[in-house]
């Protein structure tokens, strides 16, 4: 007796989408449709009414996927507060939330997949992407409903963003107008789209304004407080004099915070320091941190609003939309340096 699977290997298509032709799904094409019911037909596949029940019952759950350790996602402020905007509105739209915690790409990979082909998910919220994500690609191909906060680098799809580069254009440019003139940058890891974006940003300040972009004066490192601290070492051990320091997250610009204390610099007069997401720890450091706004409430917010639109509306969910939310650097006194 044929199965789904059969049916789906001879139409080329993924089960989940011969379970959506199955239900009678507006977000699968025509050809698709047609396709998929022709090896249905070849194969003597009849769905039963228990599986046309299941393909069409919604679960009322939507997944969060975050690719990070656990410590390191509750201690990110940035995850809760966008976890409290996507409760607000699923709480409002009778939606629960399953979160789910990977260590590795390939962990979420399969988790999400798993999620998906067992229908335990209406659709899936993607914390961060990728550059050539084979998340969101793979999600493509399974015609599952998703979303991404941040920018899909090279797929068309619906997403919540910040203007990452604008952003860090911003952060180098305020540090130039203060003066400081050589300038260093703590990227989060480069096949993040969001730190490379930001680290464009960077670059383009530096350009606009004639100062060269010192590969030296750049250094990748694992976002967390303990790693911004380590950035600021390695960056000292180059040799190469360097007077600000862009950190592209709050943690990290934190450890480069410590790392000035431990080493008696003086913030802001020999170091300024401009960090990422305006947690709110920020003002209460010593001295307060400078750092760029990102509504991280709003992002959650928006992100449900957006799936659960392509839920309700099947049509809308083929087209690539994307949300670009405002930042705003808010300045404090580690990038204010006291001038004669």
């Amino acid at each position: 007796m044929a199965t789904i699977k059969d049916v789906a290997k001879k139409a080329g298509v993924s089960p989940s989408t011969v379970s959506r032709v199955i239900a009678g799904s507006n977000r699968i094409s025509q050809e698709t449709k047609e396709r998929v019911r022709r090896a249905m037909e070849q194969l003597g596949y009849v769905p039963n009414a228990i599986a046309r029940s299941l393909a069409r019952s919604n679960t009322h759950t939507i997944g969060f996927t975050m690719c990070r350790r656990e410590d390191q996602v509750f201690s990110n402020p940035f995850f809760p507060e966008a976890i409290r905007g996507m409760s607000a509105v699923a709480q409002e739209k009778d939606y629960n939330i399953l979160l789910s915690i990977s260590l590795t790409p390939e962990e979420e990979l399969k988790k999400c997949l798993q999620l998906v082909r067992e229908r335990r998910v209406d659709g899936l919220i993607l914390s961060t992407s990728r550059v050539r994500d084979p998340l969101i690609e793979a999600l493509v191909k399974e015609d599952a409903p998703f979303v991404v906060i941040g920018r899909s680098a090279d797929q068309p799809v619906r997403s919540v963003n910040n203007d990452n580069v604008k952003a860090g254009y911003q952060a180098t440019l305020h540090l130039l107008d203060q003066g400081y003139r050589h300038i260093a940058y703590i990227s989060g890891p480069q096949n993040l789209v969001v730190s490379v974006d930001r680290l464009t940003g960077y670059k383009q300040a530096l350009i606009e304004r004639g100062i060269p972009v010192v590969p030296e004066r750049i250094e990748v490192a694992e976002i967390s407080e303990e790693g911004g601290t380590q950035a600021m070492y390695h960056l000292r051990e180059k040799g190469v004099p360097f007077d600000a320091v862009v950190a592209a997250d709050d943690l990290l610009a934190l450890g480069a915070l410590r790392f000035a204390h431990e080493q008696g610099v003086h913030v802001p007069n020999e170091l300024g320091i401009v960090g990422f997401n305006d947690t709110p720890i920020m003002s209460y450091t010593h001295p307060p941190l400078t750092s760029v706004r990102i509504l991280s409430y709003q992002l959650g917010v928006e992100a449900m609003e957006l799936l659960l639109e392509g839920l309700e509306h099947p049509e809308k969910a083929q087209t690539k939309k994307e949300i670009l939310l405002p930042s705003e650097l808010i300045v404090r006194k580690s990038s204010c340096p006291d001038r004669p």
